[in-house]
């Protein structure tokens, strides 16, 4: 579960300062793993841009519409953050694709496209006081593209997609995500290498941060940490911290909370490699747990290894979380949502959640090299919750995790 990262940094969870941290402690022993991640090559974007080019044509789409955000990364490598000011990717799929900028961001602009190395585009410029969308209905026209199918991808700001409808009112405006999910959810090699050092980075943070923690520290404090291990690993990396009664939120809450003896406490999100996240939970004692929580721990590792036995090409997305959600209910813990509230789990690359997930009502079939999240919970309120999450790639014949299952909630990390 990774959606917390924006709120935790608005929050303030800065990480611990490297230097104040003891030379003997185990986040000053961590060492950099940046030389490890190798960056998506411009040959392989290349390849993305055939495959949506493909798709496209299946479904009958005459051209793409990307802004700010991850798919316009994965296609181009140009990382641009949404403003106010339409800057803009069209991919049509047949001809070259063009971008609409800001005309004082020209040269930035024209700097990421040479630099992802995926596509030659044009950079079509408008002032502060011209339309951007006359711009782009007038770079339409001029493809060919007024009178087609136009798809937006879906993190498209309503005020974009709904400027660009009215500017170009002869084209169909439909969604691109068969063609940007369509590509998307099925990683390479090289992308799945990417998340492999990320979960590896994140677990190694994770293992650190457990061996630093004390008696009195609070759930801030221990987030810091963790973030202090990100840095000396060197990747961004988030971490959320949530203490005995909030950890049966799964997204937990924002009141204090302190870490004593016999404390529960379940760490989650995960950091970015090269584009790529990672997004693991992990839940432990400090000190002695209770039979009880032993008892539940058992019941979600049941369920973890049970949705990884599940996962195979062919089978149903929803079949995973029904084959997880019935370990937990035989358990005691049902019906349905009642203690495991959310889906056992969700597809994963460069956005924390995105396509598909593994939820009721999801009957995509998994197909090699989708990833997800694996995280069945068992939450009580009042108490506590139990949250066990690694991230699971689908071979060619099963799934498997890509950092090893905690075995214990005293020994988390083994």
């Amino acid at each position: 579960m990774a959606s917390r990262r924006s709120f935790l940094l608005c929050a303030g969870l800065a990480p611990v300062a490297l230097s104040a941290a003891p030379p003997d402690s185990p986040i000053a022993q961590l060492k950099s793993r940046r030389a490890e991640a190798q960056p998506i090559t411009a040959a392989e974007r290349q390849g993305r841009v055939e495959r949506a080019r493909q798709l496209m044509s299946e479904n009958r789409t005459n051209a793409i519409c990307l802004t700010g955000g991850t798919s316009m990364d994965y296609f181009s490598g140009v990382r641009w953050g949404n403003s106010e000011r339409l800057f803009a990717m069209i991919l049509p799929a047949r001809g070259e694709p063009f971008f609409i900028s800001p005309a004082f961001e020209e040269e930035r602009a024209q700097e990421q496209i040479a630099a992802g190395g995926a596509v030659q585009a044009k950079v079509l410029t408008w002032q502060e006081d011209e339309s951007p969308y006359a711009l782009l209905a007038s770079a339409l026209k001029e493809s060919g593209l007024l009178t087609g199918q136009l798809a937006m991808e879906e993190t498209v700001p309503f005020v974009f997609a709904d400027g660009i409808a009215h500017a170009a009112p002869a084209a169909t405006v439909i969604s691109a995500t068969p063609v940007t999910a369509g590509c998307r959810m099925i990683k390479s090699q090289a992308e799945i290498t990417l998340m492999r050092l990320a979960s590896s980075v994140t677990l190694q943070a994770y293992q650190a941060a457990w061996k630093s923690i004390r008696e009195g520290m609070t759930n801030r404090e221990f987030s810091g940490v963790i973030g202090a291990a990100y840095q000396a690993l060197g990747f961004p990396g988030y971490a959320s911290a949530q203490i005995d009664e909030y950890s049966a939120l799964p997204h937990g809450s924002v009141q204090p909370q302190t870490i004593r003896a016999g404390s529960i406490v379940l760490i989650d999100d995960g950091c970015t490699v090269e584009g790529y996240q990672s997004d693991i939970s992990r839940t432990f004692v400090v000190g002695k747990a209770t039979d009880r929580m032993k008892q539940v721990f058992e019941i979600v590792h049941r369920a973890q290894s049970t949705a990884l036995a599940t996962a195979r090409p062919g089978v149903p997305c929803e079949a995973v979380d029904a084959a997880a959600r019935k370990v937990i209910v035989d358990a005691g813990y049902g019906p349905g949502y009642l203690h495991f509230t959310h889906r056992v789990g969700h597809g994963l690359g460069m956005d924390g959640h995105e396509w598909p997930y593994l939820v009721r009502g999801d009957r995509l079939p998994l197909a090699a090299h989708m990833t997800f999240s694996d995280e069945p919970g068992v939450y009580i309120r009042g108490q506590f919750g139990i949250r066990l999450e690694d991230d699971m790639h689908i071979t060619e014949s099963g799934a498997e995790l890509l950092t090893p299952q905690s075995p214990s909630l005293e020994q988390p990390f083994g």
